[in-house]
Parts: structure tokens; sequence; C-alpha cells
């Protein structure tokens, strides 16, 4: 009689073969004790080995049939869960331990499955019946078994696995020849895969299937406590390295993962690891058994900030590898209100920094955050001694792609609006000043991630414990990639390109030689690359690769402070800091184009400069900074400057504050004449053309108790998907998108499943289907449509696309949704043109429109109407005078100038 078997409780770890596992016990203060079982009685096929290189005459072997099958059959019903086993015998020699494993089916383990008669009925283990005892009923249920798996041909055993193995066979893929095009092959694209091996926390061996290539992957942007081989060649774990690898194994090991290979270290290749529970990086730093790494970090796809955030996390708890953290000191706080900003860029500083101009007239100088711009090959090598060769003069077109940096910063931003966050302040380090470092963005896009994109900027690697940094710093260490990835910009292989600029400024004799041939051209076209006061600019002339100082004909302007001799400062002239400020905001790294008319005795080149088709002498006159020069006589401008240095006179505009202006005599006002009958109204739409819908006030409550009662009927009888055919003028009810609340509407256009519909109580539109329609009860037709069309009167819309644009947002602010009073002034075909003024101020719509320099005054010849279309001319006059908006380069209606980009 043989003894009752003694059940041990354990988990299994990993299935080596179809007949054997390793089991583990419960972790307690660290990794768990393991075993290794061997099934008893059977053999399962062996499965294929690869060559050991440091073993002399290794070969790689083959799957036996049925070898792989076997082993994935018993990991997929074990692997994880736990098991009782029991152990019947061990070998001496080999330390083996042989017994069976059985998987309970029941909390309380009375039923369990014996995975050795599971294996053996399913063909894919082999007895070994010299060691099964007759009289032993469990060995004859083996035979049994066999005997009818052979019989029904299963596994091993299947006539097609024994004439012809090698079509179940694997194909094994031990090494991968260039693994970067292997990488870029799957394109970033999940795969699926089993773990094999995990060799630390962060490192692990896979099968990718179903072609079996076999990888190492190291997780992408983390790395854990590693294993190390000290100086007598045995291993040394550090800190948190074995519970690392064991919280990876528990929750990796012979699993089904996806894998996503994002890029290549050495032959490793480097990639994401996601299981059904997550991805196992983002764990491993919540958990505080990784750190984040910068130097991998860039090729993360799966999510850098969530990484970011789960290291933070375990920081913060202070859990594990953290137990000592402590934050670094951080730079000067940036209080909230600083924090974030918008502004206009007004200057680009070499590759790297912005000077942003507030809303409160403010400069900021920006710093992009954690960039490197290019730099001197001799400055970046201060251990080799510099390279005999040219001396850098001008970083901007000396040193290689500062250049295409500060251009790639100047075409995309100057004169843009953009968001600016500051992430922090780095403070004055070995002689720099401190520096502001931001994040800067434009329509959603990073500067500086676009930037590092190109290849004209690095990212700055910093120190573990370092968190000044930029907020998307894991998105430029990306661009970074993709840069190289590329081979663009710094990553290049080619040679950097080459400027070489002759500077002429000051160079009397290079002045002489440069002037002839500058001066055929009709306009040379030039980028203004520094303003010294508001009439002398240094200009870049692209084409002919020179730099020129260039003074402005025709006007007198006021100079600013400027050094005089022996350190002192020159005092400026009144409104000199003006003048040069308004050149700076109007030209500073603009495209301009001037025309060269002669040169002074120092050298400077003299003419006209253009800033988007404005002269700039004309627009310093008509801004009251500076007046114009005798020697504006000979020019085609002249009488434009008199007329605007007259206006600047009249306004008493800086330089002309203290001007007496003559004492004009006001003409009595005409007798009204003009019906003058308002009614309050509601703007419930606003249309393009400063048309828009309105509803009667004292009509409010029946209209909204009709949509009350509308909702309420829709809601008792909803309608039925197709029961409603539209037809084009039907009135219908309609579902409105935005908040699915059925209104009144007109069908306007059917264009197959689209219907186009009017809601006729508020004037919008919208393309629906005719799901969204129902057939609209007689009773709800009684009130007639509540929005009237309407056009604003007395006021003209510019013809430029923008200004058009800009003024009809202006209007639609000013009405949408408010309550006004509205007079009818005059009729069109059959449309009707209304003023519009404000109930409780009495300000008049169209009045602010032109004041504000959005739209101009109509010409009328009516009576009627002259006293308002006067007022409206007068604030027109003001608006010109102010140069908003429209007027902002003077009176485009009167210019026939080529220069000014208008014709009649």
């Amino acid at each position: 009689m043989s003894a009752t078997p003694v059940f041990h409780k354990g988990t299994v770890k990993s299935v080596l073969s179809g007949d054997a596992v390793v089991i583990r016990g419960q972790p307690k203060g660290g990794p768990p004790p393991e075993r290794t079982l061997c099934f008893s009685n059977v053999t399962a096929p062996r499965l294929a080995r690869r060559a050991n290189p440091n073993v002399d005459n290794s070969v790689e072997t083959k799957d036996e049939a049925c070898a792989w099958q076997a082993r994935e059959f018993l990991r997929k019903l074990l692997i994880g869960k736990e098991v009782l086993f029991t152990v019947e015998y061990k070998t001496p020699a080999a330390s083996r331990e042989y017994g069976c494993v059985f998987l309970p089916k029941d909390p309380t383990g009375e039923t369990k499955e014996n995975m050795t008669e599971l294996l053996v009925a399913e063909g894919l283990v082999e007895l070994r019946r010299m060691g099964l005892r007759t009289e032993d009923e469990n060995a004859q249920r083996l035979i049994q078994l066999e005997e009818a798996a052979k019989a029904a041909g299963k596994g091993k055993w299947n006539p097609e696995v024994i004439t012809n193995p090698e079509n179940i066979i694997r194909d094994i893929k031990w090494t991968i020849e260039n693994p970067r095009q292997f990488v870029d092959s799957f394109h970033q694209k999940p795969i699926d895969a089993v773990i094999e091996h995990v060799r630390d926390g962060c490192t692990v061996r896979a099968f990718l299937l179903p072609d079996f290539h076999y990888v190492t992957i190291m997780l992408s942007g983390i790395k854990c406590p590693m294993f190390k081989t000290n100086d007598a060649g045995k291993q040394e774990a550090e800190p948190f390295a074995e519970e690392a690898k064991f919280f990876t194994e528990c929750r990796l090991l012979q699993r089904e993962v996806k894998i996503v290979m994002e890029g290549v270290s050495n032959q490793n290749i480097l990639g994401s690891v996601l299981h059904p529970n997550g991805n196992i990086a983002e764990l491993l730093l919540r958990e505080g058994f990784a750190r984040c790494v910068d130097w991998s970090m860039g090729v993360v796809t799966q999510g850098a900030e969530n990484l970011r955030a789960a290291e933070k996390s375990a920081k913060d708890r202070k859990v594990r590898i953290w137990k000592d953290y402590s934050p670094a000191t951080s730079g000067p706080s940036i209080s909230i209100k600083d924090k974030t900003f918008q502004g206009k860029v007004v200057e680009c500083v070499n590759g790297d920094a912005l000077v942003v101009k507030t809303a409160d007239g403010q400069f900021k100088k920006c710093f992009l955050s954690s960039i490197k711009p290019p730099r001197a090959a001799a400055a970046a090598e201060a251990e080799t001694p510099a390279k005999p060769g040219p001396r850098i003069t001008r970083p901007l077109y000396d040193i290689p792609y500062m250049y295409e940096a500060r251009e790639f910063l100047r075409k995309k931003l100057i004169g843009k609006k953009v968001n600016v966050e500051v992430d922090y302040i780095q403070p004055p380090n070995q002689g720099f000043a401190e520096k502001t470092c931001c994040s800067v963005t434009i329509g959603g896009i990073n500067i500086a991630e676009a930037l590092i994109s190109k290849g004209l900027a690095t990212v700055i690697r910093y120190r573990q414990d370092d968190d000044q940094r930029s907020s998307k710093y894991d998105i430029l260490l990306g661009a970074e990639e993709r840069a190289k990835k590329k081979g663009v910009g710094l990553h290049s292989k080619k040679e950097a390109p080459i400027h070489r600029v002759a500077d002429v400024s000051g160079d009397v004799m290079k002045a002489k030689q440069f002037l002839p041939f500058l001066m055929k051209a009709e306009r040379l076209e030039a980028v203004c690359e520094f303003v010294a006061s508001g009439s002398r600019v240094r200009v870049f002339l692209p084409k002919e690769t020179c730099l020129i100082t260039f003074l402005i004909s025709g006007i007198e302007c006021p100079r600013g402070a400027r050094p005089g001799p022996a350190g002192s400062t020159v005092p400026g002239e009144p409104f000199g800091e003006e003048a040069m400020m308004f050149t700076k905001e109007m030209c500073m790294q603009r495209e301009v184009d001037i025309k060269v008319e002669t040169t002074d005795k120092g050298g400077n080149f003299i003419g006209w400069l253009f800033v988007e088709g404005v002269n700039l002498s004309l627009a310093l006159v008509e801004k009251g900074l500076a007046k114009v020069h005798f020697t504006a006589e000979r020019s085609p401008y002249y009488n434009e400057m008199l007329k605007a240095e007259a206006t600047a006179k009249e306004n008493k505009l800086n330089i002309w504050a203290d001007f007496e202006e003559p004492v004009v005599v006001k003409e009595a006002d005409e007798p009204q004449e003009r019906q003058v009958t308002y009614r309050k109204v509601v703007v419930t739409d606003v249309g393009a053309d400063l048309k828009f819908h309105a509803q009667t006030v004292e009509n409010g409550p029946r209209l909204e108790k009709l949509m009350e009662d509308l909702r309420i009927d829709m809601e008792t009888n909803p309608p039925l998907p197709g029961a409603y055919t539209p037809k084009k003028g039907d009135m219908c009810a309609a579902r409105f998108s935005e908040d699915q609340q059925w209104y009144r509407a007109r069908v306007e256009k059917i264009e197959g499943s689209k219907i186009h519909v009017l809601f006729v109580d508020y004037g919008n539109r919208e393309v629906t289907d005719a799901t969204q329609l129902s057939q609209l009860a007689s009773n709800f037709t009684l009130l007639s449509p509540q929005a009237q069309e309407f056009q604003l009167a007395f006021v003209q819309l510019p013809t430029d696309e923008e200004a058009k644009l800009d003024a009809q947002d202006a209007f639609y602010h000013d009405v949408l949704n408010r309550q006004l009073l509205l007079n009818v002034e005059h009729r069109i075909g059959g449309g009707e043109s209304v003023s519009l003024c404000d109930p409780d101020s009495n300000d008049d719509v169209a009045k602010a429109l032109i004041s504000a320099g959005f739209v101009m005054c109509e010409q009328r010849r009516e009576k009627r109407f002259s006293k308002v279309l006067s007022e409206y001319h007068k604030a027109q006059e003001a608006a010109k005078n102010n140069r908003v908006n429209i007027w902002r380069y003077g009176d485009f209606r009167e210019d026939d100038a080529k220069e000014f980009g208008y014709k009649r």
C-alpha cells in the first residue's frame, strides 16, 4: 500500500519544457526560494538551444517534434498560477526533483487536474514505461491515456507529425545581423511576443511571434539597479537589483505581451513592453525600482510624460531607490502671474533666444529651455588645441548652422504672437547673466522641438538630480532622435554650409566699390539686422552677401543716447528713444526693400527703406518722430511727406507736442432730418459682410414658451427615424448639434444625405441629416420666424481679406447676444440697413468700429444723413491720425505709389 502523498504549494514561475517547471514560494522580505520540478515517468521533446559561444564545439540544436507545442500547452495552463505538487524522488547526481503538479479547480484544492495526465492525453509527452509499476493504478491510467492518444493520433502521435515533423518545428532566428534595419522594418508597431528570460529589472529576452526572432529588449527611458561583476568574477547586486528583477519576473516572465521596438543600443534593442495590465516601465518607476534616463528617453513612443510622472510619484513617496532622495536646490522662484504670458516676437537672438514684447509694452528676453545652439568647433572641443583657421568675429555667419538656426526662428516668428511658459530661471554663472528659460509655442507648435527636429540645435544633458529643465524635455529628446535618424543639420555627414559675408559698414573704400552696382538696382532685398537709431540701421543683403550701415533719406530724426568718448554717454535728444523703438519694432529682423542713393563720408549708405510696402521715412513723419528734411524735395515722396507732417503738427504728435495749431472755426450743425424710431432687439447670429440676425425683445417671452412647448412635445412623442422626408422650403423641427435641443427650422438645400437648414428664430445655419429632423406640428407655426436679417448701415468693409476678417471679428464680439437699440436707416434690394446703439451708453456700434479702424465710412449724398455721416467721418479721420488697424500704413485709398503695393 503506497504512502499518502505530501502536497506542497507554490506559484509557477516558468515552464522550462513540456516536462519541467520552476516553482517559487511566497516572498518574505525579498525574492522567494525556488525549486525545479521535473515530471516523473514522462519525457517531453527537447526544445531548441542556441550555440554557447563560451563552450568549445557548442552547436545550435533544433526543436524536436512537438517540443514547442508541449511547452506552450503547459505554459498557458500554469504560468503565474498557484499549484499543488508532490515530490516522488530525487536524483543524487543531478540534484533534480521528480514529481507531479496539480492545478486546483476550486479554492479548497479538493478538485485538481494532474498535469502529467493532461500532457499524456494530448500526446505531447512520452511515457518512460520502465519505471512504471504494473500494480500502480496511476501508472496504469497513464498507459491507458497514452494508448488512447496514439489511437486518436494526437500530438506527436499524429501521422502528419511523424512523417513531416519539419512542418511544426520552429525556425528560430537567434541573431539579428542589422538591428537598426530590423527595428525600422516594424515601424514602431506593437508585436506579439513571449518573454523568455528576465536578465534584470529593465532587460528581457523574448521570442517575437510568429517568426521567432530571439531579441534582447532594454526598456526605453528607464534603468533599474544592475548586477555587476566584481574583481573576483562574481556577480554583485546593487541595492534593490534583486527586488526589481523579481518584480519584472512576476509580471512578465513567459507572459504573452506586446513589444514596441523603438531604437537600438549596440546590439540590444530599445523598446516598450506592454502587458494587458499596463506598461512595465511605468510600474517599475512608480514602485521605486527604476529611474528615468535621458539617453534612451528620446526614443520612447508610449508616453514619456507618464514615465516622468511615475518617477516623480516615487520620489515624492521616497520609496526604495529614492528612500534618501531630496530635491535639488532650484533656481529663483517664479511668480504665478509671470509663469505664462503672450507677446509679439520682435527679435531672434542667434539660435536660442527671443525678445518678446508683452501686451503691457515690456520687452522680455526668453531663452529656449534645454536647448544648445550650434557652437564653434574650437569652443566645443576645449580640451584639444584650436586648429589654425579664421578667427570667429561674427558668430552668426561664422559658426556652422548658427545662421540657419537664426533664420528658421526669424522667418517663423518675427512679428508673430507667441505663447510663453517660463520653465526655470538659470542663475548667473561663469560671467553669464541670469537667463529666463521658457517653452515657446505658436499655433500649438513647440519652437524648440521644431528647431531641434531640423538639426539646428541639440538638447542639453542634465545631471540625474537636476530638475531644472524644459517642461517638454522628453519631447525635445524625441525630436533630437528623429533628427539624428534623418541626418539633418548638425547631425549631417555633409560639409556644413559656409557664409562668406563682406562687412562694408564704416569702410569708405569698400563703400565706394559697392556703391555703383547697389545704385543700379531699383530695389534691393535686405534683412534689418540692427537698429542704432530711428533713422540709422544695419542691413544684410543676402544676394550681394554684404553687411551695410544704412541711413534713411528725407528726414531729420532725433537721436537717442549713445556712447561717448572715454566711456561717457552722450544724452539723447527728445523723442530719440521713441523713434528708435518705433523703427526697431517696425523693421528689426524684417525683410525690407532698400533703394540706395549715395554714401556719406563715413562709408554709410543713404537711401529709402520700405517694410511691407511702407516707406519708413513717411511712417516716422506720420508718427511725429521725424521732420521732413530739405533733401526730400527731389524725391517722389515729398508732397506726401509734407501732408503727413502737417497732420502730425495738427495732432501735436511727439516732437510737435508744443506746436500751435491755427484755430479751426466749426460749422453750425445742420438740423436733424433722419427718422429715428428705435426698437429693442437681441442679436442672435452674425454673418458675413456685417450682416446679422436679431430678435425683437418684446416677443422674447412668447418665443421661450414656444420653445418649451416644442421640446416637451418632442420628449412626449419622440420622432421615428425615417418617418419625415424633408423638402426644400419646408418648416420643420431640427435638433441643434451644440446642445441637442429641438428648434424650428427651414430646409434650405438638400445634397444627398446632407440637409442644409436655417434656424428661423435665431438665424444660424447647420448641415445635418434626416435623422435629426422631424415634422413640425401646425400649432408651432403660428408664431412668425423671430430672427430677421439686417445689415449695418453707413459703413464699408476694407478690400483686404485679413482686414475684412478683423472687422467681422470685432463686429461679432461687439454685438452677438447683446440687447441693443435698432433703427432702420434705409433699404437696399429688399434688405434693411440699420444703425445699432447701446441702450445704456448710447454708443453707436458703427461709429465704434470706424474709430477702431476696422471699417471705413460709407460715402452717401442724402441730406438727412449728413449729421451722422459727419460724425462718422470725424471718427474715421481720428482713426487715420492714430494709425490704427487698416490705417496703420496711412490712407491706402489715395496712394498710387507702386512701392506701397496699392493700385487704383
